[in-house]
C-alpha cells in the first residue's frame, strides 16, 4: 500500500471516527434529512414542480427530532411545539405527495416521544392535522389512502407513547408505595427490637449481673465456707457471667439492627480509639488527650470491644456532665492487665455524701475483684440508660463480662474519674 493510499485510508477512517463520536440527537436527524433529500431527488420526475419546497420540508421536518431524542420533558415540550408548527406548515403548503418518508418517520417519532415524555396534548396536536386531512381529503385515491395511513400511524404512535408514560408512572407509583410500606414495616420492626433490647437490658441483664456479684461476694466473704460450697458459688458466678456475655451479644445484635438499619460494621477496637478521641474533641470543642504507656499488647477481641465501649461511654459522660472540660484518656499496659483511666477536669459530682458512699462501695468492690452494681438512681452524675454504654452501670457490667473491675468517683484534684482494669490475656477469662 502506497503512502498516499495509507494517508487517504487514514483520512477516511478519521472522518468516520469523528462521525461516530457525534451523539444520536445529531446523527439520526442528519441521516434522515439526507434520506429525505435523496428520496426527493429520486422522485424528481413526479415532484418537479415542488422540488425546492419538498427539499426544504424534508429537512425542516427532520430537524425537530434533534431536540426530541436527547431531551428531558421541558426540552421535549419545546421541541413538540416546533414540530407542531412545522407540521402545520407542511400540511398547509403542500399535498401529501410532497412529503418524504423521512419526514413522516420524524413526525411519528416526535409524536411518540412527546406522548412518552408526558405531553399528551402536544402529541395529540401533532396527530390532529393528519386526521383532519384524512377526513376532508378530496384528491385521488392514492392521496386519500396515504392520508388515512399516516393519520392511523400517527394516532397509534401517540397512543403508544401515552400508554408507555401512563404505565411507567403507575409502576413508579407502585414502587413508591411498596418502598413506603417496607420502610414503615422496617421502622416498626426496629422499634420493637429496640423495646425488647431495653427490656432485656433493664431487667434480665441487671439481675444476671446481680447473681454474679452476690455469688462472688458470698464466696469471698462467707467465713468457714466449705470448699465444695465455694466451688459451687464459683460455678454460679461463672455461669452468670457466661449468660451475661451471651446476653450482651444478643443486645448488641438487637441494638445494631434497631440503630443501624441496613448497615453493619465490624466490632470496634482500640485501633479506632484515635478516631473516637477526634470525634469527642470535635463534638465538645475541648482538649481531649490520649496517653499510652507500657508495652502495647494484643488483646482478645472481646476485651478490645469492652475497652473501646468503656472509653466511649466515659467520654460521653464527660461531654454531658462536664461540657468544655479537658479530658485525659490513659491506657496503661502491663503483663497482666490493661488499666484504662478517663478523667475530666470538670467540677466533679455535685454532692459529697452520696458520692463518698458510692466511692467507698466502689473501692470495696474493687478489693473483692467484683463489679459494683448499685447506684443512686437520681444522682445527677449517673446518667440513665444510653445507647452507647448505658451509663456507669453499663460500664461495670461490661467490665464484669471479661473478669475486669471498674471504679468511678471524684478524682484527686477535681473532676471525675473512670478507671477500668481489664485482663490482657484471654486465658484469664477461663
Amino acid at each position: 500500500m502506497s503512502e498516499d493510499t495509507a494517508r487517504r485510508g487514514d483520512g477516511v477512517a478519521g472522518v468516520w471516527e469523528r462521525v461516530r463520536r457525534f451523539p444520536a440527537p445529531v446523527t439520526y436527524p442528519v441521516a434522515l434529512a439526507l434520506l429525505a433529500c435523496a428520496e426527493v431527488l429520486l422522485r424528481v420526475g413526479s415532484l418537479r414542480e415542488n422540488l425546492a419546497l419538498a427539499l426544504l420540508l424534508g429537512v425542516c421536518t427532520t430537524l425537530p427530532l434533534t431536540f426530541v431524542l436527547g431531551a428531558d420533558r421541558a426540552v421535549a415540550v419545546r421541541a413538540g411545539a416546533s414540530v407542531a408548527v412545522t407540521s402545520a406548515g407542511v400540511l398547509a403548503l403542500t399535498p401529501f405527495r410532497a412529503l418524504t418518508l423521512a419526514g413522516v418517520v420524524t413526525q411519528l417519532a416526535a409524536v411518540y416521544w412527546l406522548g412518552r415524555a408526558g405531553a399528551p396534548r402536544l402529541s395529540g396536536a401533532l396527530v390532529l392535522p393528519y386526521v383532519v386531512l384524512a377526513l376532508v381529503s378530496q384528491d385521488d385515491v392514492a392521496t386519500r389512502v396515504t392520508a388515512v395511513l399516516v393519520a392511523t400511524l400517527a394516532s397509534a404512535a401517540a397512543a403508544t407513547g401515552i400508554t408507555h408514560h401512563v404505565r411507567s408512572a403507575a409502576l413508579a407509583h407502585s414502587a413508591t408505595e411498596r418502598a413506603f410500606a417496607d420502610t414503615l414495616l422496617a421502622h416498626a420492626a426496629r422499634g420493637e427490637r429496640a423495646r425488647i433490647a431495653r427490656e432485656l437490658h433493664d431487667v434480665v441483664a441487671h439481675h444476671i449481673s446481680m447473681i454474679a456479684v452476690q455469688a462472688e461476694t458470698a464466696r469471698l466473704t462467707t467465713a468457714g465456707l466449705p470448699s465444695d460450697g465455694a466451688t459451687r458459688l464459683l460455678a454460679i458466678g461463672d455461669t452468670a457471667r457466661t449468660a451475661l456475655t451471651e446476653m450482651r451479644r444478643l443486645l448488641g445484635v438487637l441494638r445494631e439492627d434497631a440503630d443501624a438499619g441496613v448497615t453493619r460494621r465490624p466490632q470496634p477496637g482500640l485501633r479506632q480509639l484515635m478516631e473516637l478521641i477526634d470525634e469527642s474533641r470535635d463534638a465538645s470543642g475541648s482538649c481531649t488527650r490520649l496517653i499510652v504507656s507500657g508495652p502495647v499488647a494484643a488483646l482478645d477481641p472481646g476485651i478490645e470491644v469492652t475497652a473501646f465501649r468503656i472509653v466511649q461511654e466515659a467520654l460521653t459522660n464527660a461531654r454531658r456532665h462536664a461540657p468544655g472540660a479537658a479530658v485525659d484518656v490513659e491506657l496503661r499496659y502491663s503483663e497482666e492487665d490493661l488499666v484504662i483511666r478517663v478523667r475530666d477536669n470538670g467540677p466533679g459530682p455535685p454532692s459529697t455524701a452520696s458520692n463518698s458512699d458510692t466511692s467507698q462501695a466502689s473501692h470495696a468492690s474493687d478489693i473483692l475483684q467484683v463489679p459494683h452494681v448499685s447506684h443512686v438512681p437520681h444522682d445527677p452524675h449517673i446518667p440513665h440508660v444510653t445507647d452507647a454504654g448505658h451509663g456507669l452501670l453499663g460500664m461495670r457490667e461490661r467490665a464484669a463480662t471479661v473478669r475486669g473491675t471498674l471504679r468511678t468517683g471524684p478524682a484527686a484534684g477535681g473532676g471525675f474519674l473512670v478507671e477500668a482494669r481489664l485482663p490482657v490475656r484471654a486465658e484469664a477469662l477461663v
